[in-house]
């Protein structure tokens, strides 16, 4: 027994929370991800978390702390270390960072031993005494006691309502209130924490199944009849129902006015004077701060599902597990030659390795524009007919602004049924040139509406201003579509 829980810490000591309050900066990561990610923006974009990071470096050092390394070093080592996230929403510019969940516990653990209550408060007694006699009559299924539990609190709201009749009107006092809302102040907090682990299981839970999908066992049958047969396997999974019935509380209309209601008396009471400016800038945020995080877990929740199915529906998942077959008999090949051939002999095969040429500066030469200029005009060429398949072949070896091409199609299906190649170019210039007409044929060509033996002429101007056009297959996009283009 006592060997299982060693090893069980062992395990623990191995995971980011217990590496990061174990760390030799410890101190200093921590006060930077408290600052940077608990007290302000949930979500900081690339390069403005090196400069706000580097400027409090600087800080620091003249402080006298040894921190040597430039902040994105830094940065780069926390996400390394699973401190911190990296995601790149759609239509961004630059990535953007998010703190762990388990470097969120680990804070929330230090601030705990920090401000450690020194005696049991009552309120937190009340929860407990409150929750115990709830679960106790929800789960009675004796009609007679029932009864009599309803009997017995309209009695006490009927002695109640009498006492406030006469006007004996009994309220805690601050200290108790005081008491009372840091305590939900806690809870609310923690409930923001566990947004993260969801969305941690369900990053969890996609993996899982995809590996399932790649494994030679039954699982994989049961997993591809489920999503062919569509079901909902992230969805319908225990914490995918769980975060479902709790994002339904969350946006039922009358839940939310009655939080919004209290929120808006509770800083009136006397009592919230004595909170700190954090407290109560927390409780003013904590419907947004509640929602915005409670939606970024359900878009994780709906993108995971799409994209699981498509990864079975489309080539990748055939791909990936042609892969693993490979794999699988390659290693099945070199366990049995692993008593045939030696470790130390020689075998008849060469085996080419890639490598670049070493060479000195001095033996580069500066490269002559002129050379290789012709003195010839060159003559207009008559069109050409492009395929759809050349079109491909081309994109594939590009690095297009997919990402910027999508905003444009779906900013004019807002207020269009369809658009156009032509009219997108018309309203939207080509930030690429002649890359950003070939990332709208080849989106078009996938995603919308080809017709068949049909041209349009299209014009753009390229990084030099000057005006060039092309004839391409007419193609509408569609706004029936448009969700295939996400």
């Amino acid at each position: 027994m006592l060997g299982k829980q060693v090893a069980t810490y062992r395990r623990l000591r191995e995971q980011p929370l217990w590496r990061l309050l174990a760390a030799l900066h410890a101190p200093v990561i921590l006060a930077l991800l408290s600052k940077h990610f608990l007290e302000g923006e949930r979500r900081v974009p690339q390069s403005i978390l090196h400069e706000r990071v580097e400027r409090d470096l600087e800080d620091l050092r003249a402080e006298g702390a040894e921190m040597p390394q430039r902040a994105q070093v830094y940065v780069s080592e926390w996400l390394s270390a699973g401190y911190l996230e990296r995601y790149f929403p759609a239509n961004a510019q630059e990535e953007e960072y998010e703190i762990s969940a388990a470097a969120a516990q680990a804070i929330r653990f230090v601030n705990s031993v920090n401000e450690r209550r020194a005696t049991a408060t009552e309120s937190r007694l009340n929860v407990v005494i409150q929750q115990l006699v709830e679960l106790v009559e929800q789960t009675d299924v004796n009609p007679e006691n029932r009864l009599a539990s309803l009997f017995l609190e309209r009695e006490r709201l009927d002695q109640q309502i009498a006492r406030i009749e006469a006007g004996h009107v009994q309220v805690l006092n601050d200290s108790q209130a005081l008491e009372r809302v840091r305590e939900i102040i806690m809870l609310a907090d923690d409930l923001v924490n566990d947004f993260r682990n969801v969305r941690d299981k369900f990053s969890a839970l996609n993996r899982e199944l995809r590996e399932k999908l790649m494994d030679d066992s039954e699982s994989r049958g049961e997993v591809l009849e489920a999503l062919f047969s569509g079901v909902d396997l992230i969805g319908d999974s225990e914490a995918g129902r769980t975060f479902s019935a709790f994002w339904r509380l969350l946006t039922d209309s009358e839940q939310n006015k009655s939080l919004e209601e209290a929120l808006e008396i509770l800083p009136e009471r006397a009592f919230c004077k004595e909170l700190r400016k954090e407290e109560r800038q927390f409780l003013r945020r904590l419907i947004s701060v509640l929602l915005e995080q409670g939606g970024i877990v359900h878009d994780v929740l709906q993108n995971f599902a799409r994209s699981l199915k498509n990864f079975v529906q489309s080539r990748e998942f055939q791909e990936q597990r042609r892969i693993n077959q490979l794999l699988n008999e390659a290693q099945k090949a070199a366990l049995k030659l692993r008593d045939v051939v030696g470790v130390t002999e020689k075998l008849a095969f060469e085996l080419p390795l890639t490598s670049c040429k070493i060479r000195s500066l001095s033996q580069l030469s500066l490269l002559d524009p002129s050379t290789g200029l012709s003195d010839t005009l060159i003559s207009s060429a008559p069109q050409a007919d492009i395929s759809l398949e050349l079109v491909s072949d081309l994109v594939a070896q590009s690095e297009i602004n997919f990402a910027e091409l999508r905003s444009n199609i779906f900013d004019c299906l807002s207020y269009a049924h369809q658009v156009s190649i032509g009219e997108l170019l018309d309203r939207y210039p080509a930030t690429q040139g002649l890359g950003s007409v070939i990332g709208y044929i080849s989106l078009g060509s996938r995603h919308g509406l080809v017709v068949t033996q049909q041209f349009e002429h299209v014009t753009w101007c390229g990084s030099d201003d000057v005006e060039r056009s092309a004839r391409i297959p007419l193609i509408f996009f569609t706004k029936d579509a448009a969700n295939d283009l996400r």
